[in-house]
């Protein structure tokens, strides 16, 4: 079983934008989610996968992760995932030996800016940078498909979680 760890946080300012190594666009498809379970497809520049998590503590998550055709992919998001897609930028932002991933969301979420770190164990002291700011790990307005739906509720009114 593949586990992904990670913490996730809000920006306290724009620091990491000269710190950044990478970016890419991502578009995401949710199809299916049932209590702390979700299926995920994700495009990527020249690929795509197909991800199935489950929550197994405060910041980790089972994770199975598979790489599909690119045309799977596009069909999926068009037609199985009911509305629940996000297009979001991923720049990659090294700080004292870890990768940060800062995502700026578009579309319904614009204006939503997350920070977050994969790590090796829940225990793992990360030393955090300057550019971050408060910590949202396992809150619940902070998960994708919460913001989402605030979004559509609010008719896409800000919700807080800019940076």
């Amino acid at each position: 079983m593949a586990t992904e760890i990670e913490r996730k946080f809000l920006l306290a300012d724009d620091g990491w934008r000269t710190q950044c190594v990478r970016s890419e666009r991502l578009r995401d498809g949710l199809i299916a989610i049932t209590g702390n379970r979700k299926v995920r497809v994700r495009i990527y520049a020249e690929r795509a996968t197909l991800t199935v998590k489950a929550k197994t503590g405060k910041s980790s998550d089972a994770e199975y992760e598979y790489e599909i055709p690119l045309a799977d992919a596009e069909e999926l998001l068009a037609s199985h995932c009911d509305g629940n897609l996000l297009s979001k930028v991923r720049h990659y932002v090294p700080f004292k030996g870890f990768m940060w991933e800062v995502d700026v969301y578009e579309g319904l979420l614009s204006g939503v800016m997350l920070a977050e770190v994969e790590l090796q164990g829940e225990d793992v002291e990360v030393p955090l940078p300057p550019w971050v700011g408060e910590e949202v790990t396992g809150r619940p307005e902070y998960k994708k498909i919460n913001m989402h739906k605030a979004r559509l509720a609010a008719g896409v009114a800000a919700i807080g979680a800019s940076g």
